[in-house]
């Protein structure tokens, strides 16, 4: 009688990357210890494209590296990427969104408007995605329009050590806003210091029409902490009224550098001594004044823990006691 030998293959994990993240999705898949799969997007004369891997996926871990900033191909990248990988038999596919666009419509703030963020939520969903990992959204409850898990990492884990390295006496942490207010008390409680509020009031997107500073800064050195800066606008005037209010520096740290318009004069031009970010998005052009942080090795563990079911919540920094 003849034996018959059955082999087993165990799920592996293969990363791949977008066409506009190549440049983290190469060190996030180098940190965990793997070259980056082979994706090829090819594109029609009219700009439409197709996503096609080069090689076997079915049963395994698949992460998905994009993030989803201006122009939204790359949003659509993504999706198709995910609805490829479906439909190749992957076993569990995680969609890894460093920055993920369109978060700052998750709610509606005036009528007739769209819940962009809820939409996007949901087709990434719909494409076929079981998981999404993603860093600093810029509304935590986003989490809540899933379906599926999220696993939102902290950009504190980076920017604490790196705060921490300089040694900053007469240190102050400050909100640019209302709206980032939990954020900056999470770190300022790891620091066991104080913060303070630079409350603003806008007329339009982009556009301020007043500021004042809750608290007192006179002789500290300030650290204004958010998660997205756009046009650098709110940034630069908190960092002028900060100044004109008695503080001795500022500098800010600020997740993703969607740096849009006239955001580079607006940093080279402020009274910030330094912008520090993180790489979820690539700079446009060189600042002298900007730092850029990187998150391959955070996104490269996380990925690790994923696979292996293990808890992600040693990756929050701020929640360990000093």
């Amino acid at each position: 009688m003849r034996s018959i030998f059955i082999t087993i293959m165990q799920p592996s994990v293969k990363i791949f990357s977008g066409t506009n993240s190549h440049y983290l999705a190469d060190k996030i898949a180098r940190s965990f210890g793997k070259q980056l799969g082979k994706l090829e997007i090819p594109k029609f004369s009219d700009g439409e494209f197709q996503p096609v891997f080069q090689e076997s996926i079915r049963g395994d871990y698949v992460f998905l590296v994009q993030s989803t900033f201006a122009p939204t191909d790359n949003l659509m990248e993504l999706l198709m990427m995910i609805d490829a990988a479906r439909r190749a038999s992957a076993g569990y596919i995680t969609a890894v969104i460093p920055y993920y666009g369109f978060a700052r419509q998750d709610r509606k703030d005036k009528p007739r408007v769209s819940i962009a963020s809820k939409l996007v939520a949901n087709l990434l969903t719909t494409a076929g995605a079981d998981r999404v990992m993603t860093m600093d959204l810029h509304a935590p409850q986003i989490q809540g329009f899933f379906d599926i898990p999220v696993d939102h990492l902290d950009s504190s884990a980076i920017f604490i050590p790196y705060i921490e390295s300089l040694q900053i006496e007469n240190l102050i942490f400050a909100a640019p806003d209302v709206g980032s207010t939990n954020r900056v008390r999470e770190v300022a409680k790891y620091f066991e210091l104080d913060m303070v509020i630079c409350d603003k009031h806008r007329k339009r997107a982009n556009e301020i029409a007043e500021m004042t500073v809750i608290g007192d800064v006179r002789g500290k050195n300030v650290v204004l902490i958010d998660d997205i800066c756009d046009t650098a606008g709110t940034l630069s005037k908190s960092a002028a009224l900060l100044r004109d209010k008695g503080a001795l520096s500022v500098r800010a740290c600020c997740t993703h550098p969607v740096l849009s318009g006239k955001a580079y004069e607006n940093i080279e031009n402020s009274m910030l001594e330094e912008l520090v970010v993180c790489d979820t998005i690539p700079l446009k052009q060189e600042c002298s004044k900007i730092k850029v942080l990187p998150t391959a090795e955070l996104f490269a563990i996380a990925i690790r823990n994923t696979f292996e079911n293990k808890s992600i919540s040693s990756l929050f920094v701020h929640s360990h006691k000093k």
